[in-house]
Parts: structure tokens; C-alpha cells; sequence
């Protein structure tokens, strides 16, 4: 018999992977963003972020039910995003810059191609 307040897991029991959920601003205030299960990986939210999926992005956070833990990844998101765009010498796309900004920082270390 479930506990009161028991709901179904959204991840199989026993997968051992990380899960990234975006938490995206409207006008109504800040919501997680519904995604099917197989889209919730890293280079998945990347991707998503750069394509401009989001309608305004505040906030990451990875979680992983097997290993029990959750972490605000925003920084580490900001930052990979950063340097992928630094290795293509593209600037961050308009839409994902607040993001970016807020969370990687002025201070930056560019990647020089040699």
C-alpha cells in the first residue's frame, strides 16, 4: 500500500543516470519545463538551450534518485555553453545571454586557436 503523498517515480528504478530539469520564467512566474524522460540529459538541454527551446531560463538542476542527490548546475551549464560558443568563435545567442551572463560571469578565460 502506497504512503499518503507517494507518487510514482518518473525515472525506471535502478537507472543510474542524471536527470537536468530547466527551470523557465513566463509571465506567470517560473515553472520546471515538461520534458519526456529521454530528454533530460546534458548535451539534450544544451542542444535545447542553444535552439532556443526556452522561453527564458533562470535555473538548472540535476538530480540523480540512485546515487540521492540534486545540485543547482546553473554555473557549470552557463559555462559549457560559454566555451562551446569561445571554441566556435560564435558569440552566445541573444536569447540564452542573461543566462549566461548571470551565471559564467564577465570573468572568462577565452579559447585561443592555434
Amino acid at each position: 500500500m502506497p504512503r499518503t503523498g507517494w507518487s510514482p517515480s518518473t525515472v525506471p528504478y535502478g537507472a543510474d543516470q542524471t536527470v537536468y530539469l530547466v527551470i523557465d520564467r513566463f509571465k506567470n512566474g517560473a515553472v520546471y519545463r515538461e520534458t519526456e524522460i529521454e530528454r533530460t540529459d546534458l548535451e539534450t538541454i544544451i542542444s535545447d538551450f542553444m535552439t532556443g527551446q526556452f522561453n527564458d531560463p533562470v535555473r538548472v538542476v540535476a538530480f540523480n534518485t540512485l546515487e540521492h542527490w540534486a545540485d543547482d548546475v546553473s554555473k557549470d551549464v552557463a559555462q559549457e555553453i560559454q566555451t562551446r560558443c569561445d571554441i566556435a568563435g560564435e558569440p552566445v545567442p541573444e536569447h540564452i545571454q542573461d543566462f549566461v551572463d548571470t551565471y559564467a560571469g564577465p570573468t572568462r578565460q577565452l579559447s585561443l586557436r592555434l
